[in-house]
């Protein structure tokens, strides 16, 4: 396993996929009735690396785009967030990049995904083997880029070749069940991928998948650690989080905000967190930095754009009480 002081060389590998959302505009308006739509970059991965380098890292994204306009587009969002996308593989196939309908209101939002033959799927051994692991402080993946081959086989050789030049690895379980075959099938790859990770991080939900009782995921993260990942991550949304350490587990609350939408929070808080951690910052400031963050992706419309600079969430927890548990 790599050593987490190793984030401290500042540039983090992520892999997992990029997107294009649409907003129904004006926010609070439902997508049936939208008339207009605002366009913003998405995706798990993609929206984690501008997390990343808004707060002063450096991000490079491995995945793949259909070589069409929604394709293009998520290329030119990713230069203008600075993101480094010379890992990122235009496919000349009948794939094509994820697009999502969301809409900014809190209560029944909907949120449709179009992810049939998604491009991302296509990543290979190839692209991954072509990338110099050694040049990178960390490596960062997403679970949704395990639920389909050949980018399951990819992801695993990335973590592979991660380990053997001593990168620490940071998992988002991330987990979409429409994008697996099955719940069992979800829970036995992600596993194996725990299993090849330092750093776990997902909510009751996907901890609960992993361990194929929806009761049981605390037990699941707390065995995780034992087994040999340095740090678990269990989130519950409103009632915070409990992080667990080889050397013993705290908890930590949620900072309240007035949220706009549900969307966003969980990349916000990963990329920021790890941005803590980067900064050499200790694991429970930088939960709560992440958790920070969290509250202002929330209560903005988009996801990619709201994401805080380092500035923006100093001056939010700075006006803000330690959330209590």
């Amino acid at each position: 396993m790599g050593s987490l002081s190793r984030l401290a060389g500042r540039k983090l590998l992520v892999i997992g996929r990029v997107g294009m959302d649409l907003y129904a505009d004006p926010p609070g308006a439902r997508t049936e009735e939208a008339t207009r739509f605002t366009s913003a970059l998405g995706g798990s991965a993609a929206n984690t690396a501008v997390a990343l380098v808004r707060q002063g890292c450096a991000a490079a994204l491995v995945t793949c785009v259909s070589d069409d306009a929604i394709g293009r587009y998520c290329l030119n969002q990713l230069d203008s967030y600075g993101i480094d996308r010379r890992y990122v593989r235009a496919v000349t196939s009948e794939a094509r990049t994820s697009l999502a309908l969301v809409e900014t209101r809190l209560e029944n939002c909907q949120s449709v995904i179009y992810r049939n033959n998604a491009a991302d799927f296509a990543l290979t051994r190839d692209d991954v083997e072509t990338i110099d692991h050694s040049a990178f402080s960390g490596l960062i993946f997403t679970g949704t880029a395990l639920a389909a081959q050949p980018s399951r086989d990819a992801v695993f050789r990335a973590l592979d070749l991660a380990r053997t030049a001593g990168l620490p690895v940071i998992f988002d379980v991330d987990y979409r069940p429409y994008s697996w075959s099955s719940r069992s099938d979800a829970a036995e790859v992600c596993l194996q991928a725990c299993e090849m990770s330092d750093v776990i991080v997902g909510n009751d939900v996907e901890f609960g998948v992993i361990a194929g009782r929806d009761d049981d995921g605390l037990s699941m993260a707390r065995g995780l650690v034992a087994a040999g990942a340095e740090i678990a991550i269990y989130k519950m949304g409103e009632a915070g989080a409990v992080t667990i350490t080889r050397g013993g587990e705290f908890a930590t609350g949620v900072y309240r905000t007035k949220a706009l939408k549900p969307t966003g929070a969980g990349d916000s808080f990963l990329g920021s967190f790890v941005a803590g951690l980067v900064d050499g910052r200790d694991l429970r400031e930088s939960i709560l930095r992440g958790s920070a963050a969290a509250a202002i992706v929330v209560a903005k419309v988009g996801c990619a754009p709201a994401m805080p600079t380092s500035s923006e969430l100093n001056a939010f927890l700075s006006s803000q009480p330690t959330p209590i548990v």
